[in-house]
Formats: structure tokens, sequence, C-alpha cells
């Protein structure tokens, strides 16, 4: 008798959650292509992916349904936030879900024409959002990419006391359990005046991300991925030597350190990224073969999300190293360094539902893709590819290094289903 009684107040408990209206559904995780979209056409990503509580958008161009491509930048910022708004509305959602978007933008001096747009979609209510100035997009002038979230339940835009109005969008997005951080750059948030030096830079954005997490009740502890997205005024060493004192040894957020072509009013380096509202639902997960760092833990979960560093294709141990002179080549390694990340997490590559591409040279895009395919196979995630500065010299150094020609981070999802 009391072994029935248990097994029905189970059963009613089990009930009870599945309908409760105040926890988030677990959706089975799809991928969302838009009737009529030209992106089936592309067996290596997928339009969007709906993750559950949150739908990844690849990253979108100014070219519409039909193929066409409009002729100016205000018709190829509007047809690029048509096809954001295309894949979002496949999902059952609109722009208002969206919390989070990049920009990448090929002549950040148009980028008035481009905040005047997105005021004509969102108006005063934009998502948190970064942009930034690359030298090439796969196509037209303009890629954006996006996140929105299903339950609006917690949404709220964060504004901290520095705050200047005259941004179109948010500091910080708020939602049931996260916070998305607008790009900060290296300014003076009252007068917008750059330092001369970088290291001055450097705190400056890393003060004005930490005033936006502020703002929301957390702390910099409660970042689970950062973007330092610098130009190379910046040296990497000086960066990292600033950043590293903000954050615990070997408990930092996973990170992908970008260097692009430009940044709005002139910064020459600002921050961007993701916390999580509860820190018990923080973990950092480092590989065995990976010595903690000072500066970037390979992967930080956010519940059930697992947000991965960037890694390109670089041989871990004494004598590390890339080596590999090919992108594709170079790409296995990546890809192995990856699944030593996933692994680690206890997760595999079907579980990946977003990724992030930046390529030496968009011109190598098929042969990565040849290779990038093998990983994922008929059921890709969203991807957003970028090539983020001028190609460098292919040319190895003294010690048989040669440049990295292709970075890959990714987001991937513990309760994603095997396909």
């Amino acid at each position: 008798m009391r072994t029935g009684l248990i097994i029905v107040v189970v059963r009613l408990f089990t009930w009870a959650v599945l309908l409760s209206p105040g926890l988030p559904a677990q959706t089975e995780v799809r991928a969302v292509v838009p009737e009529g979209a030209i992106a089936p056409k592309n067996p290596f990503y997928a339009p969007g992916v709906d993750a559950g509580d949150y739908v990844y958008v690849s990253g979108q161009g100014p070219r519409g349904p039909d193929g066409t491509l409009p002729s100016s930048l205000r018709d190829q910022v509007r047809q690029t936030l048509d096809n954001v708004e295309a894949v979002v509305k496949s999902a059952g959602l609109s722009l208002d879900h969206i919390v989070y978007m990049q920009v990448y933008l090929q002549d950040m001096t148009k980028w008035d024409q481009v905040k005047k747009v997105l005021s004509e979609y969102f108006g005063s209510s934009q998502p948190a959002q970064a942009l930034l100035g690359v030298a090439r997009t796969p196509d037209g002038s303009i890629q954006i990419s996006a996140v929105a979230v299903h339950n609006l339940d917690g949404k709220k835009p964060v504004f901290p006391a520095n705050y200047n109005p005259n941004d179109p969008a948010p500091p910080g997005m708020l939602t049931h359990d996260r916070l998305f951080v607008s790009s900060m750059p290296g300014a003076d948030p009252a007068t917008g005046r750059i330092p001369s030096d970088p290291a001055a830079q450097v705190d400056l954005a890393l003060d004005r991300m930490a005033a936006v997490v502020k703002a929301a009740g957390l702390e910099l502890k409660n970042m689970v991925f950062v973007n330092p997205y610098l130009t190379g005024d910046i040296p990497t060493r000086v960066m990292n030597e600033r950043y590293a004192k903000r954050f615990e040894f070997g408990n930092t957020p996973a990170r992908a350190t970008i260097q692009v072509s430009s940044l709005p009013g002139s910064a020459h380096i600002e921050y961007t990224g993701v916390a999580v509202r509860d820190l018990t639902q923080r973990k950092a997960v480092r590989p065995k073969n990976m010595p903690p760092s000072p500066t970037a833990s390979p992967c930080v979960f956010a519940g059930d999300t697992l947000y991965c560093s960037a890694k390109d294709g670089f041989i871990p141990g004494p004598h590390g190293g890339v080596y590999a002179t090919t992108t594709a080549h170079q790409l296995r390694q990546t890809m192995r360094n990856q699944l030593d990340n996933l692994e680690e997490a206890d997760m595999k590559f079907d579980q990946v539902v977003s990724t992030n591409v930046y390529l030496d040279e968009l011109s190598d895009l098929a042969a990565f893709d040849e290779v990038y395919a093998q990983y994922f196979g008929s059921a890709p995630p969203a991807r957003t590819t970028i090539q983020q500065i001028a190609p460098t010299e292919r040319k190895a150094d003294k010690d048989d290094h040669f440049p990295g020609l292709e970075q890959v981070s990714l987001i991937a999802v513990r309760n994603r289903a095997s396909r």
C-alpha cells in the first residue's frame, strides 16, 4: 500500500512539473528553417536552431529569399533584419524575443545608417548588441546573428549609473536565467574620450562591463563567456595582463579573443559576453591536457548550456603550436581540441547548437566546409562565419610554427538528443 502511494505521488508531481507555467519547457532541439529560405540549400549550417529555452539564429546576410542583393546599405540592413525575423518567426517568436545580436559591418563609417534601420525595427526596445567592423562577410556588406528567448518572463534591459541615453542598445539584457552584455568599449562613458595608453583602454572597457554586471545584481564571476574584440592597436599581452586581474585563476569565463578591423567610435577594444544569474548553475570545464589559465577556461556551463572558448589548430603539449599549413588541416586539430572540451563535459558534437567561425581568408570557405561537415552530419548547428581582418602572411616562423588560419567557438546544450 505504501509503495503504491509513493508511485501515485511521484506521478502527480511529474505531471505538476510538466504542466507548471513557471518552468521552462524541455522542447526538443530542432532546426529552424523559414519557408522559401536560401539556407536549406546550404548543408553546412541551419538558418536557426531552437534549443528549448533559446533560439540561435545563424549569421544572416542581406540577400533576399529570391537571391537578389539590394544595392543600398540601408536596404541591405533591412533585408538582413527581415531574414533574422523570418528565422525567429519560424520558431514561433517575434523580434521582441531577441535578447542579443552581433552586427558585423564592413564599413564602420556607415554605422549611423545601420542604427537608424535598427530603430525602425526595434524602436526603443532594442536587444543587447555588439557591433564589429570586419574585413569581409560571406555576402554583401553586413551580417547579423541573434539569440532569442522563448520565455519573456524576466526579460529586462539593464542600465548602469553611467549609461549614455544616446546609445540605441541597452548595456545589458536580462532573461529568466542569463544576462547578455552589449559591447562595452574602452572609452570614457561620459565623454567618449579614448586614452592613449592601451592598458587604460582595457581597464575602461572592463570597468564598463563590470558596471553592467553589477547593475544586474551580479558579479564578474557570474560571467560564463566573454568576447574581447580588439584592433591591432591593443597588444594582446597588455589586454591579458589587465583582464587576468578581474577573474579567479583557473575559473575564468570561456573566451574568444578576436582581432577585428575596426570598432564603433574609433575604439580599440570592447568586451561583450554572457553571465548566468544563478551562480550555482555555473561550472568551468577543463580537459586534463589543458593547464589552468589566468585568462580563459576551455568551457563553462550556464545550467545545461555549455559555452566553449574559440579554438584553433594549436597542438597542446610541451612543444605545442600550430604546424598544419592549410585551413582544412588546421580545422581537424581545432575540432579535436573542441572534442576534448565536449568529452570532458560528457557531451558530443551532435549537442552543439551554434558555432562562430573566424577565417583568415573567406576564399578558404569551401575547403573549410568540406572538413567541417564531417563533424556535424545532416543536422548542423547554427553558424556565423566572417573574415575579421586582412589575411596574414602564410609563412612559418623560426620554430616552424604556422599562423592560425581559422578559429571556432561553440555553444552546446546538454539536454539535446542525439541525432
